[in-house]
Parts: structure tokens; C-alpha cells; sequence
């Protein structure tokens, strides 16, 4: 069986890249388990000086996997939480790493794969991608995501998106702050490697300093950071076994509405 996740050193650039083009790039615990430790595995290596997270044919990440999110419907209170810590732990390694994280977003990212665009420092999209937090139309909430998306686009711009579940596109994706760069498809990676040529300009010793120093002034930390992941891993876990949230999963893995939707006219 294929790898789910491609990696491959460049130079001093790690590009690691989300190989299940067959599932849109989704991720169950095994991709997860695999990012966090290929992240761990680039932070610790000194001749890597930046990484690139980006996903395979025509999309980025869709999230979480169907065949993940049936399994997780059925699993008890305790299990999704600590299934939720691993996603959690996830997206924790990303927001921390040491080395500059650049997201090359090559297609459309939903729930949890925009979690790991808001993660990366830099965040380079196609003009044709399109995004979305739809949890709550499955009853659930993007709660493990919630401290990185909200510290990529503002609240009040979470607000609005963790609330309608709205699609939304590029353009607004760059206008709120998720993305930094929109750029024709055909252009992308002159632009990623525009942004690569700038950062391996930068001391790595400084770079590092850099990003904890503005990750601090924003009131992000590992510490406060770590209290939060218990928090909404707990919350995550309660509405996954909900009433709301087994109606709401159910109801998308059945490809039907939740009873909570008003029948077409």
C-alpha cells in the first residue's frame, strides 16, 4: 500500500506532501500520525531550513476521511477524545515548529485542512481553491483547529465562517487573512519558490526567534496552547456522541439532510 504522505529533501527545504488524491487528501489517524512524526522527524534535522505542506493532484486536504469519521460515530466518549488529541497534537507540531512552514495550497481545503494552512507561516493558495469550516452542518464544531484559524483570520471572521459553514473562495480567503498569496495555478510554484529564496535569507537562529516571538505577542504559546487542545479535544468528543452529533455524521455519511434541515419546497 502507497504511503499517505510523500516526503522529499530538496536542499535545505523539506516538502512533504498529502498523497490520498483518491480521498481528496482527507486525513484519518494514520496520515495523522505520519504528519506529526515526519514534522518532529524535519524539526530536529538542522539541515533543514524550511518546509513546504502541501497535498496531492487537485486538492489540499478535505478534511477529515469518511471511512475515519464512520468509525469515530461508533467509538465512545474517551476514544474520540483521545482521537482528537491526536489531531490536536497535529496541528500543535505544525503551529510550533521551529523551521518556517510555507503551505502551498493548491486546491480546495475544508475543515481540518484549513486548520493546517492557518498553521503554516506562509500560506500561498490558486485562485481557484475554495474553502470552508463546515462542521456545524454535521452537528460538530471545528474545535481542535479553532485556536489557529482564529489566530490566522480574527474572530470575527471566525465567527461568521465556524457559524454558517459557508463556502467561500480565494479571493476572500486572502481578504480575511487565510491566505497571504493568491496566484494562478500555473504560477504557483514560482511563487513558493519566490517565498523560499526570501526566507533562506534569513539566520535560522533568528528565524526560529522570530516566530515565537510574534506567536508570544499574539498570546499563543505552547503552554496555553496545550490547555486549550484538552479543552476542545473534551468538547469534540461530547458532540461527536451527541444526539446532534450522531444525527448530524449520520445523516452525511448516509448522503441524506440532519432532521434539523427544513425539507425543500
Amino acid at each position: 500500500m502507497p504511503s499517505p504522505l510523500e516526503i522529499i529533501r530538496t536542499g535545505t527545504v523539506a516538502r512533504l506532501t498529502l498523497a490520498r488524491p483518491q480521498v481528496h487528501n482527507a486525513f484519518d489517524d494514520a496520515l495523522i500520525a505520519q504528519l506529526t512524526a515526519a514534522l518532529l522527524e524535519v524539526d530536529a534535522d538542522p539541515g533543514v531550513r524550511a518546509v513546504v505542506l502541501t497535498g496531492s493532484g487537485s486538492t489540499y486536504s478535505a478534511g477529515a476521511d469518511l471511512d475515519w469519521m464512520r468509525r469515530m460515530t461508533a467509538a465512545g466518549a474517551e476514544e474520540n477524545r483521545t482521537d482528537a488529541l491526536r489531531l490536536a497534537a497535529l496541528m500543535h507540531t505544525l503551529n510550533f515548529l521551529s523551521k518556517p512552514t510555507l503551505a502551498r495550497v493548491n486546491g480546495a481545503a475544508y475543515g481540518g485542512g484549513v486548520g493546517l494552512i492557518a498553521c503554516c507561516d506562509i500560506a500561498i493558495g490558486i485562485e481557484g481553491a475554495k474553502f470552508a469550516l463546515s462542521e456545524v452542518k454535521l452537528g460538530l464544531v471545528p474545535a481542535v483547529i479553532s485556536p489557529y484559524v482564529v489566530a490566522a483570520i480574527g474572530a470575527r471572521h471566525a465567527r461568521r465562517l465556524f457559524v454558517s459553514a459557508e463556502v467561500f473562495d480565494a479571493a476572500e480567503a486572502l481578504r480575511i487573512g487565510l491566505l497571504h498569496q493568491c496566484v494562478p495555478a500555473a504560477g504557483l510554484d514560482a511563487a513558493v519558490d519566490r517565498a523560499l529564496h526570501a526566507l533562506g535569507k534569513g539566520g535560522p537562529l533568528a528565524q526560529r526567534e522570530a516566530k515565537r516571538l510574534a506567536l508570544r505577542l499574539s498570546g499563543m504559546t505552547p503552554d496555553s496552547t496545550d490547555a486549550l487542545d484538552r479543552e476542545h479535544a473534551a468538547l469534540i468528543a461530547a458532540l461527536r456522541v451527541s444526539p446532534e452529533g450522531q444525527q448530524g455524521l449520520g445523516a452525511f455519511l448516509d448522503k441524506r439532510p440532519p432532521c434539523w434541515v427544513a425539507p425543500s419546497e
